[in-house]
């Protein structure tokens, strides 16, 4: 098997293994809101509910297919494409296990060790905005118009704090590569070397992804659904595919920079990867079930007066020890 070939297969198997991911974390996270509100959650269609997500789908591809008066139309086409294909670009570098040996030979459980993979990845979610804001600006509608600002403002000033996070864990592990970022965890996680950046990473990975109690691009009752208002059907889809893609996105970037990746005793290293990805995909959803949405200023102003500061002197501080530390 040649390496393009394998590269291939590994893709396919990939965007549907993420795909369905997406389709079945909508049913996760429906049955678990309906568990912390006490009442059921969707359980009629097959069983357990567990064929939803496919009912869903299949109402979505045979919904409608609308397009506003005096919309830019190729913008409003093009934009929700960006925010999915940009979702899962991102999977190209993150590594979910270490090398199997598989039908003889060995196999790597990640598309590309590249030597600036987090790069990459910091450079792919911040294109994945450019969807957000082109749909909501080419709907001609000023709620979508609004909604786009907001998640612009939003991820500029959180962007900014998830990177500082991300300076500390490079200057402790000495490498832009995420699979020697995992490497060095062998002996100890960054969550315990790096409490600080771990908390500014989490805080800025739920204002990065539009969740609660940050969703104000959303914000259902002042924006109606804000750069989606416009969006039905197929291409709405594709937003949300992007949304909660990106919410595995950082759970499995949280647990690659601060818990050690597929670092664990007894069971294989892919299991502890998904094991520890899906608690911080439950976090997500218990973060939405339990904090009420901040305002606006108060959102801006908890990310430049608290987590930028703190971010700066995290990485002075990180810096001093390391530079203490060198031979």
């Amino acid at each position: 098997m040649t390496g393009a070939l394998e590269a291939a297969v590994k893709s396919a198997i990939l965007i549907l293994a993420l795909l369905t991911a997406f389709a079945y974390m909508t049913l996760l996270e429906r049955r678990l809101l309906g568990k912390f509100q006490v009442r059921y959650g969707p359980n009629r269609v097959g069983p357990f509910g567990l064929l939803q997500p496919l009912a869903d789908g299949v109402k979505l591809l045979f919904k409608e297919s609308f397009r506003p008066a005096q919309v830019d139309v190729l913008v409003y086409l093009v934009a929700p494409a960006i925010s999915m294909t940009t979702a899962l670009l991102v999977y190209a570098v993150i590594p979910f296990g270490p090398e199997v040996s598989l039908f003889g030979r060995r196999v790597a459980l990640y598309l590309a060790d590249v030597n600036v993979g987090i790069l990459l990845v910091l450079a792919a979610s911040s294109i994945g905005v450019y969807g957000i804001i082109l749909g909501g600006w080419s709907s001609n509608n000023k709620y979508s118009l609004l909604g786009s600002l907001r998640s612009s403002a939003q991820l500029i000033s959180y962007e900014l704090a998830l990177g500082l996070a991300v300076i500390a864990v490079v200057l402790t592990a000495g490498t832009l590569s995420l699979v020697e970022i995992v490497e060095a965890q062998r002996r100890l996680w960054f969550v315990v070397l790096q409490p600080v950046a771990f908390l500014l990473f989490l805080t800025a990975a739920v204002a990065e992804t539009n969740r609660a109690p940050f969703d104000l691009p959303e914000a259902e009752q002042e924006l109606v659904a804000g750069y989606q208002t416009e969006y039905g059907g197929f291409r709405f889809a594709m937003f949300y595919a992007g949304e909660y893609l990106g919410i595995v996105t950082m759970s499995a970037l949280t647990t690659t920079l601060f818990l050690g990746g597929w670092q664990g005793p007894l069971l294989p290293g892919a299991v502890w990867f998904f094991l520890k990805t899906f608690v911080f995909i439950f976090f997500f959803i218990w973060l939405r079930a339990t904090l009420p949405r901040v305002r606006h200023d108060q959102l801006m102003a908890f990310g430049w007066k608290v987590l930028v500061p703190l971010g700066l002197l995290n990485i002075v501080v990180t810096s001093a020890v390391v530079l203490l530390r060198a031979p």
